[in-house]
Parts: structure tokens; C-alpha cells; sequence
């Protein structure tokens, strides 16, 4: 452990956390106002894109994707606009905050074990966006798809209110997001000797099932759309698993 580390008391500590933890607020505050002055943008050409039936992944799967969004409340429109810049704030400023992470506890850290945990949180970043990606790309589509085309009745149309395709949006985006951290945690834990490869082998089976079980809940209850989100995390569990190194030869013995 960094001599500086160890002669830090505990206040001390806690004053560093507490400033990373400011800084981080800050840096999403301030992309959060940035975000919020683009309101065009944001909403007509990232938002609300999936909702129109040109959308390009409708066109490449051929789905017929048609949604009009009302307003029930007089207030919500606004209220919307905040919630979605502070959202989208977070995920512009995620490689800040990983980066303050970072700092705070790169000088608990032995110099040999830095470089291993430097590439994981850049590789952080890569795999939140790519996540979010996925689930704007793929998953959103075929949510609306699947449940714009779903009826109990002919008799009951379909009126989407704002606040209930907002919601779906961003919990289906960061779901994704959040999701395919999955390696770089592993990978964490690996280093700290809690996971190693032949426990990521072992458990596989219960891994599938956990995963199409997550894949279930974060997408509409039919098999394309569940067999569309758990293909990449099943690829993101074996990608652990090649990154995951075997259990030390002594550890074995022991």
C-alpha cells in the first residue's frame, strides 16, 4: 500500500472522499445545464427518435413502429426536460467520475497493481457507452415493437403518455449501461483474489440462467426480444472469463 495512504488518517480519507464526491456532482451539474440549453437536439434527433417509424433500425429490421406521445399534466413537459439533462449529464460526465474514482483509490494501491486497474476503468467507460448504445440501438426498438403491437382487446387503444416512454427509455438505456460493467467488475475482483477462472467455469450454467432471468426482466416477456438482450451478455460473461485469470498454483494446494 502507498506510504501516503498509510500515514492518511481516517478524517483524512473521508476529506478526500468528499471532495471527489463534489467534483463529480459538479461535472454532472454543469454537462446537466449544457444538456438542458440543446433541447431541440436532444429530444427530437436522440430521445424521442425511436418513436417516429423512420428510424433507421426500424427500417434495417423492417418493424412498422408508429407512436404518438401526449401530455397529461400541465407541469410535466418541464419537469421531463430536467429529469432527462440531468440523466443524459450523468452518462456524458460517466469517464469523469470514473476518473475521480480513480484518484481516490489509486494510492491505496501497490504500483504493480495500478497499471491492471488503470485499464479497467478506462475499459469502464468503453463498456457503459457500448451498453447504452445496445440498448438504444436494440433493445428500445423492439420494447415499442413488442408492446406497441400487443393487444388485450381490440377495443383498448394505445395512448402512450411522455413520462410512461421516458421512463421505459432511460431504465432500458442504463440498464444496458450498468449491465456491461459486468467484465470490468470481475476483472476487479480477480485482482483482489476473490474470482477466478475456474469459478466463472463452474457456475456458468447458473450464470445462463441468471442471465436470460435478467434478460426476462428487462425486456418485453417474448423470446426475440429476450434472445436479443441476453446474446450480448452472455458474450459479455465470457469475455470475463477469457480476462479472469486462473487461481494460483498455491492456492490450489492449500
Amino acid at each position: 500500500m502507498a506510504q501516503e495512504s498509510a500515514e492518511m488518517s481516517f478524517w483524512d480519507h473521508l476529506e478526500v472522499l468528499r471532495g471527489t464526491i463534489f467534483r463529480s456532482l459538479l461535472a454532472v451539474t454543469l454537462v446537466s445545464v449544457i444538456v438542458f440549453c440543446f433541447k431541440k437536439f436532444v429530444f427530437d434527433d436522440v430521445v424521442l427518435a425511436p418513436t417516429r417509424s423512420d428510424f433507421w433500425v426500424y427500417r434495417l429490421l423492417n418493424m412498422d413502429v408508429r407512436m404518438d406521445l401526449v401530455n397529461l399534466e400541465i407541469s410535466t413537459q418541464f419537469f421531463v426536460h430536467l429529469k432527462v439533462a440531468f440523466e443524459l449529464g450523468f452518462i456524458l460526465a460517466f469517464p469523469f467520475v470514473i476518473w475521480e474514482i480513480w484518484k481516490f483509490i489509486a494510492p491505496a494501491l501497490y504500483q504493480n497493481e495500478k497499471k491492471t486497474i488503470r485499464g479497467v476503468f478506462v475499459a469502464a467507460s468503453f463498456l457503459f457507452y457500448l451498453g447504452l448504445y445496445i440498448g438504444y440501438v436494440l433493445i428500445v426498438p423492439i420494447s415499442l415493437n413488442f408492446f406497441l403491437g400487443y393487444r388485450i382487446s381490440e377495443a383498448v387503444v394505445n395512448t402512450i403518455s411522455l413520462t410512461s416512454y421516458i421512463s421505459l427509455f432511460m431504465s432500458t438505456t442504463l440498464a444496458f449501461g450498468i449491465v456491461f460493467e459486468f467484465p470490468a467488475v470481475i476483472v476487479i475482483l480477480n485482482k483482489l483474489g476473490l474470482v477466478y477462472r475456474d469459478t466463472m467455469t463452474k457456475y456458468r450454467k447458473h450464470a445462463i440462467v441468471a442471465i436470460l432471468c435478467i434478460a426476462a426482466i428487462i425486456t418485453p416477456a417474448d423470446p426475440f426480444s429476450m434472445i436479443i438482450a441476453a446474446a450480448p451478455l452472455l458474450l459479455l460473461y465470457e469475455a470475463s472469463v477469457l480476462f479472469c485469470k486462473p487461481r494460483p498454483a498455491e492456492d490450489d494446494l492449500n
